[in-house]
């Protein structure tokens, strides 16, 4: 975790940051057009989404283009990564307030959504799961919540297999193969990776009800579940 946190803090690393979700990530920015088409689903014209992991800001200027009347609270714990969300949002920068912490920093709310993209997985599974809660907790009732993250299918069994397709698709994306290499070093010896039987039980022991996927890519899976 603490490798994590200095990636997120160099500067260099966070320079480049945008650069590598849509790269390093299968159909990212077809995840992120998802994403938004499910908070709008019960998310009102002027909703307030809160996006717990918005530094960079990449997911926050794609919900803010595709919803003119949304406004948003974003919580990162890396103020070099809010710093980078501020300029991706550019002209949309005034309808996200950026709060420095983690959830329990975040407004209380009630919030009309809430999105955790590409975050839990530098969690362990008591920490995934309080989250989860939180974010419930600053939900209005039945207010959807999209969450996405790295999950493997058959857990420790699978896992050798899955990585090496990912490490393919990175490959065939065009990454240098050293960057592929970190890639999956990261992956393998920093980050708890759940089945995805275990992340919708947690997002059901969270109080959420009928987690559904939406999305798969290799090592990643989203789902939409409701307060």
């Amino acid at each position: 975790m603490a490798d994590v946190q200095n990636m997120f803090s160099d500067p260099q690393a966070v320079a480049r940051y945008t650069e590598g979700p849509p790269r390093f990530v299968p159909g990212y920015n077809a995840m992120l057009s998802m994403a938004a088409i499910l908070l709008a689903e019960r998310a009102r014209d002027d909703a307030r989404i809160l996006v717990l992991g918005a530094g960079g800001g990449l997911e926050l200027k794609a919900f803010a283009q595709a919803h003119q009347g949304w406004r948003f609270d974003g919580v990162d714990p890396s103020a070099a990564m809010l710093g980078l969300a501020r300029q991706t949002l550019g002209s949309f920068a005034p309808r996200a307030r950026l709060h420095q912490g983690y959830i329990d920093d975040a407004p209380e709310g009630p919030f009309d959504g809430a999105t955790c993209l590409l975050t839990l997985h530098f969690v362990d599974v008591a920490e995934r799961r309080r989250i989860a809660s939180e974010i419930r907790r600053r939900l209005k009732p039945r207010a959807p919540f999209v969450v996405a993250h790295l999950s493997a299918p058959n857990g420790e069994e699978e896992r050798p297999l899955w990585l090496s397709r990912y490490s393919a698709y990175l490959a065939a994306s065009g990454v240098e193969p050293d960057q592929a290499a970190a890639a999956r070093n990261a992956v393998t010896n920093h980050l708890e990776i759940l089945t995805p039987a275990q992340d919708e039980a947690i997002l059901r022991q969270a109080g959420f009800s009928d987690p559904t996927v939406f999305y798969a890519g290799f090592t990643f899976r989203g789902w939409v579940a409701y307060a």
